[in-house]
Protein backbone atom coordinates (compact mmCIF):
# COMPACT_ATOMS: atom_id res chain seq x y z
CA UNK A 1 0.00 0.00 0.00
CA UNK A 2 1.04 3.20 -0.58
CA UNK A 3 1.50 6.34 2.37
CA UNK A 4 0.28 9.06 0.58
CA UNK A 5 -3.33 10.03 -0.39
CA UNK A 6 -2.63 11.25 -4.17
CA UNK A 7 -5.06 10.06 -6.63
CA UNK A 8 -4.51 6.58 -7.72
CA UNK A 9 -2.78 6.09 -11.21
CA UNK A 10 -5.55 5.55 -14.19
CA UNK A 11 -4.63 4.46 -17.49
CA UNK A 12 -3.75 6.63 -19.96
CA UNK A 13 -6.25 6.08 -22.44
CA UNK A 14 -9.37 6.55 -19.86
CA UNK A 15 -11.73 8.39 -22.18
CA UNK A 16 -13.59 11.46 -20.94
CA UNK A 17 -16.89 10.61 -20.48
CA UNK A 18 -20.16 13.04 -21.55
CA UNK A 19 -22.41 13.14 -18.87
CA UNK A 20 -25.31 12.22 -21.25
CA UNK A 21 -24.79 10.38 -24.25
CA UNK A 22 -27.85 9.79 -26.98
CA UNK A 23 -30.14 12.11 -24.82
CA UNK A 24 -29.71 9.38 -21.91
CA UNK A 25 -27.09 9.26 -18.80
CA UNK A 26 -24.11 7.57 -19.21
CA UNK A 27 -24.72 4.08 -17.95
CA UNK A 28 -22.31 1.78 -20.31
CA UNK A 29 -19.69 1.59 -23.13
CA UNK A 30 -16.26 1.89 -21.27
CA UNK A 31 -16.81 -1.20 -18.57
CA UNK A 32 -12.85 -2.09 -19.02
CA UNK A 33 -11.93 1.15 -18.20
CA UNK A 34 -13.82 1.86 -15.00
CA UNK A 35 -12.55 -1.54 -14.06
CA UNK A 36 -8.85 -0.55 -14.72
CA UNK A 37 -9.67 2.67 -12.57
CA UNK A 38 -11.17 1.59 -9.74
CA UNK A 39 -9.25 -1.82 -8.90
CA UNK A 40 -6.17 -0.42 -6.22
CA UNK A 41 -5.07 -1.29 -2.80
CA UNK A 42 -4.27 2.74 -2.47
CA UNK A 43 -4.40 4.33 0.67
CA UNK A 44 -6.78 6.98 0.35
CA UNK A 45 -7.68 8.70 3.24
CA UNK A 46 -5.76 7.77 6.38
CA UNK A 47 -2.71 9.83 5.18
CA UNK A 48 -5.12 12.96 5.14
CA UNK A 49 -6.48 12.43 8.41
CA UNK A 50 -4.00 13.72 10.60
CA UNK A 51 -5.63 11.82 13.81
CA UNK A 52 -3.67 10.69 16.22
CA UNK A 53 -4.84 6.92 17.37
CA UNK A 54 -3.67 7.13 20.80
CA UNK A 55 -5.98 10.45 21.48
CA UNK A 56 -9.03 8.74 19.61
CA UNK A 57 -11.84 7.14 21.99
CA UNK A 58 -14.19 5.74 19.53
CA UNK A 59 -15.95 6.95 15.77
CA UNK A 60 -18.76 7.65 14.66
CA UNK A 61 -19.55 7.66 10.73
CA UNK A 62 -22.53 8.92 9.28
CA UNK A 63 -24.04 8.51 5.77
CA UNK A 64 -26.98 10.31 3.47
CA UNK A 65 -29.44 8.42 1.12
CA UNK A 66 -30.78 10.58 -1.52
CA UNK A 67 -33.17 8.88 -4.09
CA UNK A 68 -35.33 10.23 -6.53
CA UNK A 69 -36.78 7.82 -8.85
CA UNK A 70 -37.34 8.29 -12.81
CA UNK A 71 -41.16 7.61 -13.97
CA UNK A 72 -42.80 7.93 -17.23
CA UNK A 73 -45.35 11.56 -16.48
CA UNK A 74 -43.69 14.18 -18.27
CA UNK A 75 -44.70 15.58 -21.74
CA UNK A 76 -45.76 12.88 -23.79
CA UNK A 77 -44.94 10.51 -20.98
CA UNK A 78 -41.48 11.27 -21.36
CA UNK A 79 -38.75 10.11 -18.08
CA UNK A 80 -38.78 12.42 -15.87
CA UNK A 81 -37.51 12.54 -12.26
CA UNK A 82 -39.72 12.51 -9.56
CA UNK A 83 -38.33 15.49 -8.57
CA UNK A 84 -39.24 17.35 -11.59
CA UNK A 85 -43.05 15.98 -11.27
CA UNK A 86 -42.95 17.66 -7.43
CA UNK A 87 -42.18 21.31 -9.06
CA UNK A 88 -44.55 20.77 -11.53
CA UNK A 89 -47.56 19.85 -9.44
CA UNK A 90 -46.74 21.72 -5.92
CA UNK A 91 -50.31 21.11 -5.00
CA UNK A 92 -50.35 17.23 -5.24
CA UNK A 93 -49.40 15.53 -1.53
CA UNK A 94 -46.00 16.56 -0.16
CA UNK A 95 -44.91 18.37 -3.55
CA UNK A 96 -44.62 21.35 -1.80
CA UNK A 97 -41.23 20.28 -0.42
CA UNK A 98 -39.55 19.98 -4.36
CA UNK A 99 -37.70 22.77 -3.12
CA UNK A 100 -36.41 21.65 0.28
CA UNK A 101 -35.42 18.67 -1.09
CA UNK A 102 -33.03 20.03 -3.44
CA UNK A 103 -31.39 21.87 -1.00
CA UNK A 104 -31.01 19.03 0.62
CA UNK A 105 -29.01 17.57 -1.83
CA UNK A 106 -27.29 20.62 -2.14
CA UNK A 107 -26.29 21.78 1.47
CA UNK A 108 -23.46 19.30 2.13
CA UNK A 109 -21.48 21.34 -0.69
CA UNK A 110 -21.90 24.87 1.16
CA UNK A 111 -22.02 23.32 5.26
CA UNK A 112 -18.07 21.05 4.54
CA UNK A 113 -16.31 23.98 3.21
CA UNK A 114 -17.79 26.56 5.96
CA UNK A 115 -16.78 23.94 8.39
CA UNK A 116 -13.34 23.44 7.04
CA UNK A 117 -12.46 27.36 6.84
CA UNK A 118 -13.63 27.30 10.44
CA UNK A 119 -10.78 24.51 11.46
CA UNK A 120 -13.27 21.66 11.71
CA UNK A 121 -12.83 18.57 10.45
CA UNK A 122 -16.75 17.57 9.50
CA UNK A 123 -17.30 14.30 7.88
CA UNK A 124 -19.98 12.68 5.76
CA UNK A 125 -20.83 9.93 3.67
CA UNK A 126 -22.94 10.45 0.43
CA UNK A 127 -25.07 7.95 -1.49
CA UNK A 128 -27.06 9.78 -4.47
CA UNK A 129 -28.80 6.95 -6.77
CA UNK A 130 -27.95 7.42 -10.20
CA UNK A 131 -31.79 8.12 -10.82
CA UNK A 132 -31.28 11.40 -8.66
CA UNK A 133 -28.09 12.47 -10.48
CA UNK A 134 -29.69 12.27 -13.56
CA UNK A 135 -33.03 14.11 -12.67
CA UNK A 136 -30.69 16.97 -11.16
CA UNK A 137 -29.09 16.88 -14.79
CA UNK A 138 -32.21 16.33 -16.37
CA UNK A 139 -34.29 19.70 -14.64
CA UNK A 140 -30.78 21.78 -14.79
CA UNK A 141 -29.79 21.96 -10.85
CA UNK A 142 -25.94 22.88 -12.14
CA UNK A 143 -26.43 24.86 -8.86
CA UNK A 144 -26.97 21.82 -6.79
CA UNK A 145 -24.04 19.61 -8.84
CA UNK A 146 -21.68 22.06 -9.01
CA UNK A 147 -21.49 22.34 -5.01
CA UNK A 148 -21.27 18.57 -5.29
CA UNK A 149 -18.19 18.81 -7.54
CA UNK A 150 -16.13 20.89 -5.03
CA UNK A 151 -16.52 18.92 -2.06
CA UNK A 152 -15.63 15.88 -4.24
CA UNK A 153 -12.92 17.03 -6.54
CA UNK A 154 -11.11 19.56 -4.69
CA UNK A 155 -8.37 18.16 -2.80
CA UNK A 156 -9.01 20.01 0.08
CA UNK A 157 -12.38 18.00 0.56
CA UNK A 158 -11.21 14.36 0.09
CA UNK A 159 -10.93 13.50 3.41
CA UNK A 160 -14.29 15.41 4.73
CA UNK A 161 -16.70 13.82 2.11
CA UNK A 162 -16.81 10.29 1.06
CA UNK A 163 -18.80 9.08 -2.07
CA UNK A 164 -20.90 5.65 -1.72
CA UNK A 165 -21.46 3.63 -4.76
CA UNK A 166 -24.97 2.19 -5.17
CA UNK A 167 -27.04 0.28 -7.70
CA UNK A 168 -28.04 3.03 -9.92
CA UNK A 169 -31.59 2.78 -10.20
CA UNK A 170 -32.20 1.90 -6.44
CA UNK A 171 -33.05 -1.61 -6.94
CA UNK A 172 -33.58 -4.09 -3.53
CA UNK A 173 -30.73 -6.79 -4.09
CA UNK A 174 -32.56 -9.57 -3.42
CA UNK A 175 -35.07 -9.64 -5.69
CA UNK A 176 -32.85 -8.00 -8.63
CA UNK A 177 -32.04 -11.32 -11.07
CA UNK A 178 -28.58 -11.77 -10.85
CA UNK A 179 -26.99 -10.87 -14.14
CA UNK A 180 -28.38 -7.41 -13.75
CA UNK A 181 -27.12 -6.86 -10.47
CA UNK A 182 -23.40 -6.07 -11.54
CA UNK A 183 -24.91 -3.86 -14.43
CA UNK A 184 -26.59 -1.56 -11.74
CA UNK A 185 -22.75 -1.27 -9.90
CA UNK A 186 -21.65 -0.13 -13.31
CA UNK A 187 -23.77 1.81 -14.48
CA UNK A 188 -23.66 3.62 -11.43
CA UNK A 189 -19.98 4.14 -11.45
CA UNK A 190 -19.97 5.05 -15.41
CA UNK A 191 -22.79 7.45 -14.36
CA UNK A 192 -20.54 8.73 -11.79
CA UNK A 193 -17.05 9.08 -13.35
CA UNK A 194 -18.81 11.00 -16.32
CA UNK A 195 -20.10 13.48 -13.31
CA UNK A 196 -17.19 13.99 -10.93
CA UNK A 197 -14.24 12.06 -13.07
CA UNK A 198 -12.43 9.39 -12.78
CA UNK A 199 -9.78 10.35 -10.30
CA UNK A 200 -13.15 10.87 -7.93
CA UNK A 201 -14.84 7.49 -8.66
CA UNK A 202 -11.15 5.90 -8.01
CA UNK A 203 -11.78 7.01 -4.21
CA UNK A 204 -15.33 4.87 -4.16
CA UNK A 205 -14.38 2.41 -2.20
CA UNK A 206 -18.14 1.95 0.11
CA UNK A 207 -21.05 0.44 -1.00
CA UNK A 208 -24.43 1.23 0.33
CA UNK A 209 -27.26 -0.98 -0.93
CA UNK A 210 -30.50 0.47 -0.96
CA UNK A 211 -32.96 -0.14 1.39
CA UNK A 212 -30.10 -1.77 3.32
CA UNK A 213 -31.27 -5.09 1.60
CA UNK A 214 -29.40 -7.93 2.21
CA UNK A 215 -30.11 -11.15 0.10
CA UNK A 216 -29.61 -14.35 2.07
CA UNK A 217 -30.09 -16.92 -0.79
CA UNK A 218 -26.58 -18.34 -1.51
CA UNK A 219 -26.26 -17.96 -5.09
CA UNK A 220 -27.63 -14.35 -5.20
CA UNK A 221 -25.27 -13.00 -2.30
CA UNK A 222 -22.30 -14.38 -3.46
CA UNK A 223 -22.70 -12.94 -7.16
CA UNK A 224 -23.29 -9.63 -5.23
CA UNK A 225 -20.38 -9.68 -3.06
CA UNK A 226 -18.16 -11.07 -6.06
CA UNK A 227 -19.32 -7.86 -8.44
CA UNK A 228 -18.62 -5.70 -5.91
CA UNK A 229 -15.05 -7.31 -5.89
CA UNK A 230 -14.82 -7.01 -8.97
CA UNK A 231 -15.85 -3.68 -9.20
CA UNK A 232 -13.14 -2.67 -7.09
CA UNK A 233 -15.11 -2.10 -3.86
CA UNK A 234 -13.79 -2.46 -0.10
CA UNK A 235 -16.36 -2.65 2.03
CA UNK A 236 -20.22 -2.91 2.13
CA UNK A 237 -22.64 -0.97 5.07
CA UNK A 238 -25.25 -3.71 6.19
CA UNK A 239 -28.04 -3.76 8.35
CA UNK A 240 -27.38 -5.26 12.34
CA UNK A 241 -30.32 -7.49 11.66
CA UNK A 242 -29.50 -8.74 8.26
CA UNK A 243 -26.57 -10.79 9.40
CA UNK A 244 -25.51 -13.52 11.91
CA UNK A 245 -22.78 -15.00 13.03
CA UNK A 246 -21.45 -18.02 11.56
CA UNK A 247 -23.64 -20.48 13.95
CA UNK A 248 -26.87 -18.63 13.46
CA UNK A 249 -26.38 -16.42 16.71
CA UNK A 250 -26.97 -12.64 17.12
CA UNK A 251 -23.83 -10.74 16.56
CA UNK A 252 -22.02 -9.84 19.82
CA UNK A 253 -22.97 -6.40 20.93
CA UNK A 254 -19.12 -5.28 20.78
CA UNK A 255 -18.75 -7.00 17.41
CA UNK A 256 -21.64 -4.07 15.84
CA UNK A 257 -18.83 -1.35 16.34
CA UNK A 258 -16.17 -2.81 14.51
CA UNK A 259 -15.48 -3.92 11.26
CA UNK A 260 -17.24 -7.54 10.16
CA UNK A 261 -16.19 -10.09 7.87
CA UNK A 262 -19.29 -10.77 5.60
CA UNK A 263 -18.56 -14.24 4.19
CA UNK A 264 -20.67 -15.51 0.64
CA UNK A 265 -20.81 -19.19 0.19
CA UNK A 266 -22.86 -20.14 -3.09
CA UNK A 267 -24.44 -23.96 -4.13
CA UNK A 268 -21.30 -24.52 -6.00
CA UNK A 269 -19.07 -24.61 -2.44
CA UNK A 270 -17.62 -21.54 -3.76
CA UNK A 271 -16.42 -18.63 -1.29
CA UNK A 272 -15.75 -14.84 -1.18
CA UNK A 273 -15.86 -12.17 1.57
CA UNK A 274 -16.09 -8.43 1.71
CA UNK A 275 -15.47 -6.26 4.92
CA UNK A 276 -18.98 -4.93 6.21
CA UNK A 277 -19.63 -2.09 8.19
CA UNK A 278 -22.67 -2.45 10.70
CA UNK A 279 -25.21 0.06 10.46
CA UNK A 280 -27.11 -0.20 13.96
CA UNK A 281 -31.36 -0.40 13.86
CA UNK A 282 -33.39 2.13 14.97
CA UNK A 283 -34.96 5.34 13.74
CA UNK A 284 -32.71 6.39 11.13
CA UNK A 285 -33.48 9.91 10.28
CA UNK A 286 -34.17 11.09 14.04
CA UNK A 287 -30.68 9.39 14.55
CA UNK A 288 -28.39 11.03 12.52
CA UNK A 289 -30.56 14.53 12.16
CA UNK A 290 -29.88 14.61 16.05
CA UNK A 291 -26.35 13.30 15.86
CA UNK A 292 -27.02 10.01 18.14
CA UNK A 293 -24.19 8.20 16.51
CA UNK A 294 -21.97 10.90 18.08
CA UNK A 295 -23.71 10.54 21.62
CA UNK A 296 -23.65 6.97 21.02
CA UNK A 297 -19.77 6.98 20.28
CA UNK A 298 -19.40 9.06 23.49
CA UNK A 299 -20.62 5.45 25.97
CA UNK A 300 -18.22 3.75 24.30
CA UNK A 301 -14.33 3.06 24.28
CA UNK A 302 -11.33 0.99 22.73
CA UNK A 303 -12.27 -2.82 22.07
CA UNK A 304 -9.63 -5.60 21.35
CA UNK A 305 -9.66 -6.04 17.50
CA UNK A 306 -6.57 -9.20 16.90
CA UNK A 307 -3.54 -8.16 18.73
CA UNK A 308 -4.76 -4.31 18.93
CA UNK A 309 -7.10 -2.40 21.12
CA UNK A 310 -8.44 -0.12 18.56
CA UNK A 311 -11.18 2.86 18.70
CA UNK A 312 -15.28 1.45 18.00
CA UNK A 313 -16.87 3.15 15.30
CA UNK A 314 -20.77 3.71 15.78
CA UNK A 315 -21.75 3.94 11.63
CA UNK A 316 -25.21 4.89 11.06
CA UNK A 317 -27.15 5.88 7.67
CA UNK A 318 -30.35 8.24 6.71
CA UNK A 319 -32.50 9.84 4.28
CA UNK A 320 -30.99 12.95 3.79
CA UNK A 321 -33.99 14.88 2.69
CA UNK A 322 -37.02 12.81 3.96
CA UNK A 323 -39.14 13.85 6.92
CA UNK A 324 -39.19 17.45 8.59
CA UNK A 325 -36.16 15.77 10.88
CA UNK A 326 -33.75 15.44 8.08
CA UNK A 327 -35.29 18.47 6.71
CA UNK A 328 -34.84 21.07 9.35
CA UNK A 329 -33.42 20.04 12.47
CA UNK A 330 -30.48 18.09 10.99
CA UNK A 331 -27.99 21.85 10.28
CA UNK A 332 -28.90 22.52 13.77
CA UNK A 333 -27.54 19.95 15.26
CA UNK A 334 -25.04 18.92 12.72
CA UNK A 335 -22.92 22.14 12.12
CA UNK A 336 -22.11 23.31 15.97
CA UNK A 337 -20.86 19.70 16.88
CA UNK A 338 -17.98 19.77 14.53
CA UNK A 339 -16.61 22.77 16.71
CA UNK A 340 -17.21 21.11 19.91
CA UNK A 341 -15.17 18.17 18.79
CA UNK A 342 -12.69 19.53 16.22
CA UNK A 343 -9.34 19.13 18.59
CA UNK A 344 -10.57 15.78 19.40
CA UNK A 345 -8.09 12.79 18.21
CA UNK A 346 -5.59 15.86 17.25
CA UNK A 347 -4.24 17.12 20.76
CA UNK A 348 -6.88 16.33 22.75
CA UNK A 349 -8.49 12.86 23.78
CA UNK A 350 -12.04 12.35 22.68
CA UNK A 351 -14.71 11.01 19.98
CA UNK A 352 -13.91 11.47 16.58
CA UNK A 353 -16.02 11.67 12.64
CA UNK A 354 -14.87 9.35 10.33
CA UNK A 355 -15.57 7.80 7.33
CA UNK A 356 -16.21 4.07 6.09
CA UNK A 357 -13.07 3.93 4.46
CA UNK A 358 -11.02 6.34 5.85
CA UNK A 359 -11.58 3.98 9.43
CA UNK A 360 -10.67 1.00 8.12
CA UNK A 361 -7.18 2.38 6.62
CA UNK A 362 -6.72 3.73 9.95
CA UNK A 363 -6.76 0.36 11.54
CA UNK A 364 -4.94 -1.37 8.34
CA UNK A 365 -1.89 1.71 9.06
CA UNK A 366 -2.20 0.49 12.95
CA UNK A 367 -1.42 -2.90 12.29
CA UNK A 368 -4.74 -4.66 11.90
CA UNK A 369 -5.66 -6.93 9.37
CA UNK A 370 -9.04 -8.43 7.97
CA UNK A 371 -8.34 -11.58 8.98
CA UNK A 372 -8.68 -10.16 12.92
CA UNK A 373 -12.43 -8.79 12.07
CA UNK A 374 -14.95 -11.10 13.62
CA UNK A 375 -16.75 -13.40 10.36
CA UNK A 376 -20.20 -12.86 9.83
CA UNK A 377 -22.85 -14.39 7.03
CA UNK A 378 -26.40 -13.24 5.87
CA UNK A 379 -29.43 -14.09 8.13
CA UNK A 380 -31.04 -17.63 8.13
CA UNK A 381 -28.06 -18.95 6.23
CA UNK A 382 -26.77 -21.25 9.31
CA UNK A 383 -30.40 -23.19 8.94
CA UNK A 384 -29.49 -24.33 4.87
CA UNK A 385 -25.98 -24.73 5.48
CA UNK A 386 -26.62 -27.51 9.06
CA UNK A 387 -29.35 -29.23 6.72
CA UNK A 388 -26.23 -29.97 3.86
CA UNK A 389 -24.20 -32.51 4.31
CA UNK A 390 -22.41 -32.65 0.23
CA UNK A 391 -22.80 -28.63 -1.12
CA UNK A 392 -24.25 -29.32 -4.54
CA UNK A 393 -27.38 -26.80 -6.23
CA UNK A 394 -29.59 -30.11 -5.81
CA UNK A 395 -28.85 -30.16 -2.11
CA UNK A 396 -28.85 -26.49 -1.14
CA UNK A 397 -32.21 -26.27 -3.12
CA UNK A 398 -33.91 -28.90 -1.54
CA UNK A 399 -32.83 -27.37 2.01
CA UNK A 400 -34.11 -24.21 1.22
CA UNK A 401 -37.53 -25.96 0.23
CA UNK A 402 -37.86 -28.06 3.39
CA UNK A 403 -37.08 -24.80 5.70
CA UNK A 404 -40.09 -22.88 3.34
CA UNK A 405 -42.52 -25.97 3.84
CA UNK A 406 -41.63 -26.90 7.59
CA UNK A 407 -41.29 -23.66 8.83
CA UNK A 408 -43.33 -19.76 8.25
CA UNK A 409 -40.48 -17.82 9.79
CA UNK A 410 -38.08 -18.73 7.35
CA UNK A 411 -37.43 -17.03 3.99
CA UNK A 412 -34.87 -16.34 1.36
CA UNK A 413 -36.10 -12.44 0.85
CA UNK A 414 -33.75 -10.98 2.38
CA UNK A 415 -33.32 -8.31 5.30
CA UNK A 416 -33.50 -4.29 4.78
CA UNK A 417 -34.34 -1.59 7.10
CA UNK A 418 -37.94 -1.93 5.99
CA UNK A 419 -38.53 -5.62 7.26
CA UNK A 420 -42.18 -4.86 8.32
CA UNK A 421 -43.17 -4.92 4.37
CA UNK A 422 -41.90 -7.47 1.88
CA UNK A 423 -40.41 -6.81 -1.46
CA UNK A 424 -41.79 -10.17 -2.97
CA UNK A 425 -45.11 -10.72 -1.89
CA UNK A 426 -47.96 -9.51 -3.53
CA UNK A 427 -45.70 -7.90 -6.43
CA UNK A 428 -45.98 -10.50 -8.54
CA UNK A 429 -47.94 -7.78 -11.20
CA UNK A 430 -44.17 -5.79 -11.27
CA UNK A 431 -41.83 -8.64 -10.78
CA UNK A 432 -42.90 -11.02 -13.51
CA UNK A 433 -42.42 -8.66 -15.88
CA UNK A 434 -39.38 -7.46 -14.22
CA UNK A 435 -37.75 -10.59 -14.72
CA UNK A 436 -38.88 -11.20 -18.20
CA UNK A 437 -37.79 -7.92 -19.35
CA UNK A 438 -34.53 -8.83 -18.21
CA UNK A 439 -34.53 -12.31 -19.58
CA UNK A 440 -35.08 -10.48 -23.04
CA UNK A 441 -32.32 -8.27 -22.96
CA UNK A 442 -30.14 -10.68 -21.82
CA UNK A 443 -31.06 -13.08 -24.68
CA UNK A 444 -30.80 -10.17 -27.39
CA UNK A 445 -27.52 -8.57 -26.13
CA UNK A 446 -24.94 -11.00 -24.19
CA UNK A 447 -24.64 -12.86 -27.57
CA UNK A 448 -23.63 -9.73 -29.05
CA UNK A 449 -21.69 -7.87 -26.29
CA UNK A 450 -19.98 -11.84 -26.15
CA UNK A 451 -18.75 -11.21 -29.43
CA UNK A 452 -18.21 -7.28 -29.49
CA UNK A 453 -17.69 -5.96 -26.24
CA UNK A 454 -18.17 -2.11 -28.20
CA UNK A 455 -21.71 -3.05 -28.56
CA UNK A 456 -22.33 -1.45 -25.09
CA UNK A 457 -21.12 1.82 -26.78
CA UNK A 458 -24.23 1.81 -28.67
CA UNK A 459 -27.39 3.78 -28.35
CA UNK A 460 -30.08 0.66 -28.48
CA UNK A 461 -27.74 -1.44 -26.17
CA UNK A 462 -27.78 2.06 -23.57
CA UNK A 463 -31.42 2.49 -24.23
CA UNK A 464 -32.33 -1.28 -23.97
CA UNK A 465 -30.41 -1.06 -20.32
CA UNK A 466 -32.10 1.95 -19.30
CA UNK A 467 -35.56 0.76 -19.10
CA UNK A 468 -34.02 -2.99 -17.87
CA UNK A 469 -32.40 -1.03 -14.73
CA UNK A 470 -35.14 1.36 -14.29
CA UNK A 471 -37.87 -1.05 -13.96
CA UNK A 472 -36.26 -2.63 -11.06
CA UNK A 473 -36.54 0.72 -9.29
CA UNK A 474 -37.68 -0.18 -5.50
CA UNK A 475 -40.49 2.79 -5.83
CA UNK A 476 -42.57 0.76 -7.59
CA UNK A 477 -43.00 -1.45 -5.11
CA UNK A 478 -42.44 0.50 -1.88
CA UNK A 479 -45.31 3.05 -2.59
CA UNK A 480 -47.73 0.14 -3.05
CA UNK A 481 -50.48 -0.61 -5.83
CA UNK A 482 -51.51 2.08 -7.91
CA UNK A 483 -50.34 5.00 -9.94
CA UNK A 484 -46.61 3.45 -9.05
CA UNK A 485 -47.10 0.25 -10.39
CA UNK A 486 -48.65 1.92 -13.82
CA UNK A 487 -45.23 3.40 -13.86
CA UNK A 488 -43.78 0.43 -13.94
CA UNK A 489 -46.16 -1.48 -15.89
CA UNK A 490 -45.31 1.76 -18.91
CA UNK A 491 -41.35 1.18 -18.66
CA UNK A 492 -41.90 -2.51 -18.91
CA UNK A 493 -43.93 -1.91 -22.78
CA UNK A 494 -41.25 0.55 -23.69
CA UNK A 495 -38.54 -2.06 -22.66
CA UNK A 496 -40.06 -4.59 -24.63
CA UNK A 497 -40.45 -2.54 -27.72
CA UNK A 498 -36.68 -2.18 -27.52
CA UNK A 499 -35.53 -5.79 -27.17
CA UNK A 500 -38.23 -7.31 -29.45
Amino acid sequence: MTTTAQSPSQPNHFPTLEAIRYGLPNICGWEADITAVVNHSDRLFQPLSYLNLDQTTAGFACALHMHQPTIPAGENGALISNLQYMFEHPHQGDNHNAEPFAWCYKRMGEFIPELVANGCHPRIMLDYSGNLLWGLQQIGRNDILDTLKNITCNPQYWVNVEWLGTMWSHAVIPSTPIRDIKLHIQAWQHHFAAIFGKDALARVKGFSPPEMHLPNHPDTLYEYIKSLKECGYKWLMVQEHSVERLDGSPLHHDDKYIPNRLIARNSQGETVSIIALIKTQGSDTKLVAQMQPYHEANGRGLQKLGEYMVPSCVTQIADGENGGVMMNEYPRDFIPLWSQIKNNGRGTPGVVGLNGTEYLEVLEAAGVQPEDYPTCQAIQQHRIWEKVDSITPEAVENAIAHLQETDPQFHIDGASWTNHLSWVKGYENVLEPMNQLSADFHRKYDPLVKQDPTTTRQPDYQQALLYNLLLQTSCFRYWGQGMWTDYAREIYHRGQQLVN
